[in-house]
């Protein structure tokens, strides 16, 4: 299990800098986004959202209200160099408590929950167990296995594995990442919907990626998702659930206690 820690906070990290990488917009070359004189016939239409605004400062009003939020649900499916396809999807808020689910790729899968009591929960697939134990002997493996796939374990949120994960349910850390610069060029798109959810487009590029960004257009103006087109295949991360309690009850049953094992 010892490459487990690395694996763990090398996740984390490249969904930050894709978050990083895509929202620090500057005003280098976009639309002013002011309208010309209206008839009256244009004063009666409805006021459209962000009106008088370009793309690069709604993003950037968007991330201002993002880094506000007390809490949210992220779901991304990014690459990375060294793990290949990763998925995630998690709900945590700025107190420190999280929930959700984690696969890399061929390195299989594992669910956490950290209530923010001192204790990380967490459950492995096979296939994840047997990739962090590569160069183990392969009994050591087999009993890893055979304890812990697909069951709940637990473990001090001091300890070295669990800081790592519990470092990942950093909200204020994960949003301090939205601090980044770069030049780029982003331009106002038709309004939509996003999962129910009234949305402005934004198009943003810079020398080497192209990303699309939605905005919401009603209540606060958080951030709904942001698409790498950059790549091969499109990564995207999905923000949701504002604000909303994150679920952290403890799994049922019998709960294996790391701990003890390696005391």
């Amino acid at each position: 299990m010892r490459h487990r820690r690395h694996h763990l906070r090398r996740t984390a990290a490249v969904a930050a800098v894709l978050v990083a990488a895509t929202v620090g917009l500057t005003a280098c070359g976009t639309e002013s986004g002011k309208a010309s004189d209206s008839t009256k016939a244009e004063e009666k239409k409805p006021k459209e959202p962000f009106e008088g605004m370009s793309g690069t400062e709604i993003v950037n009003k968007a991330v201002e209200a993002t880094k506000g939020a007390g809490s949210l649900r992220l779901a991304g499916d990014i690459d990375d160099d060294e793990t290949g396809r990763m998925k995630m999807d998690l709900a945590l808020d700025t107190s420190g408590k999280c929930a959700g689910t984690m696969s890399m790729a061929d390195e299989g899968s594992f669910d956490l929950i950290v209530p923010g009591n001192g204790t990380v929960y967490m459950k492995y697939d096979e296939k994840f167990l047997r990739s962090q134990s590569k160069g183990e002997p392969e009994d050591q493996t087999a009993a890893a296995v055979e304890m812990l796939a697909d069951r709940w374990s637990k473990t001090k949120a001091s300890g070295p594995d669990a800081k790592d994960i519990a470092g990942m349910c950093d909200l204020d850390d994960l949003l301090k990442e939205f601090e980044g610069d770069i030049n780029s060029n982003a331009r106002k798109g038709a309004t939509t919907t996003l999962d129910g959810t009234p949305a402005i487009q934004i198009d943003a590029h810079d020398a080497k990626e192209k990303y699309t960004i939605y905005v919401a257009t009603e209540g606060k103006p958080y951030l709904l998702k942001i698409i790498d087109k950059g790549t091969a295949k499109p990564e995207h991360i999905t923000f949701s659930e504002y604000d909303k309690p994150v679920e952290t009850t403890p799994p049922t049953g019998k709960v294996i206690d790391l701990d003890k094992l390696g005391a």
